[in-house]
């Protein structure tokens, strides 16, 4: 089924969708982010409290304590002053990466001995401690233990510095849920469907008038010979759809500025490729855009035979035969 161009074709209208885009994104963003993050450091000022007890409130810092508990090792980065970023507490502690991004998975390197690994937890540990924050750990100069209220204060602080180092995700994951709730209302007010989560349906099995979100799709890459699963963000069955017909693949896409977007531009267009490398020219994969996304960033999609749909003008939905 070929696909008629929707707005890559309309580069008279870019400038306005763009005005109106990023007006929209920084609407939701003044009333939503703030609400959004304070859930997200409440959250993880309970997981920095849990951390915390695993290491007696930063008292025991020893390298068994780390090797039974890995996943405390962003708390523990975030408890120093100044904070520490992965690769400078790896070069200050002189240990390998892949032992600290491990750890931050919350598990230990496979291939790494029992003794190698004690001597490097070792290292981390010293570091840690050595640079534990005495205005945020106050009990650590003391004799006396830390109190509750000392704890829950110093958990705080150590959450807000968690959040501040990911506010960008977090935000951007809950934009990616509030567009795709959008997307998902709209096609269930026109009788579409939404599919179970894990019933095994494969994308290129769905029956007309059904959607999904998040499933992967099989491509093969570069000769043909290893095949990769890619996640899309919204697959949709037009209500219309003949035999052996490919759904609509939508790209979720929110952006709370130009530059980032300038840089990830090519990600898009490798998925593409992908697509149509393995399906044919008659995969029809689209972008969902609400935010900044300038008209360097547009052009460039629409070079790459990508169209998009405008979140403030949700309606064009239906031009793709929905």
């Amino acid at each position: 089924m070929s696909q008629p161009p929707v707005n890559r074709a309309q580069p008279d209208r870019w400038k306005e969708d763009i005005v109106r885009s990023v007006d929209l994104y920084n609407a939701w963003f003044m009333k939503f982010a703030p609400t959004t993050f304070r859930e997200a450091r409440v959250r993880t000022t309970k997981q920095v409290e849990d951390a915390l007890k695993t290491t007696a409130n930063l008292t025991n810092i020893q390298p068994e304590t780390l090797a039974a508990n890995p996943g405390v090792l962003p708390m523990l980065r975030m408890a120093t002053c100044p904070p520490l970023a992965r690769d400078r507490l790896v070069g200050l502690a002189g240990v390998s990466k892949n032992l600290v991004l491990r750890m931050e998975m919350g598990k230990m390197p496979v291939r790494l001995g029992a003794e190698a690994s004690a001597a490097d937890l070792a290292k981390i540990s010293t570091i840690i401690r050595r640079m534990a924050d005495p205005d945020i750990f106050v009990w650590l100069e003391r004799k006396s233990a830390a109190t509750a209220e000392e704890i829950h204060r110093a958990a705080t602080v150590v959450a807000d510095r968690l959040c501040g180092a990911v506010a960008d995700p977090i935000v951007r994951n809950a934009q990616e849920r509030r567009q795709l709730e959008l997307i998902g209302k709209w096609l269930e007010a026109r009788g579409y469907r939404k599919l179970a989560a894990g019933d095994g349906t494969k994308f290129d099995a769905m029956q007309p008038g059904t959607y999904s979100f998040r499933m992967n799709v099989p491509v093969k890459l570069e000769g043909g010979v290893k095949t990769v699963n890619i996640p899309i963000d919204a697959i949709i069955m037009p209500k219309a759809a003949k035999a052996k017909e490919l759904p609509l693949l939508i790209e979720a896409k929110s952006a709370g500025d130009f530059t980032n977007v300038n840089k990830r531009r090519k990600e898009e267009a490798q998925k593409m490729a992908q697509l149509r490398s393995t399906y044919g020219k008659q995969v029809r994969f689209a972008l969902f855009l609400c935010g900044y996304f300038d008209s360097g960033y547009l052009g460039y999609e629409a070079a790459e035979g990508i169209d998009w749909v405008w979140e403030h003008r949700i309606d064009d939905l239906s031009q793709f035969g929905l």
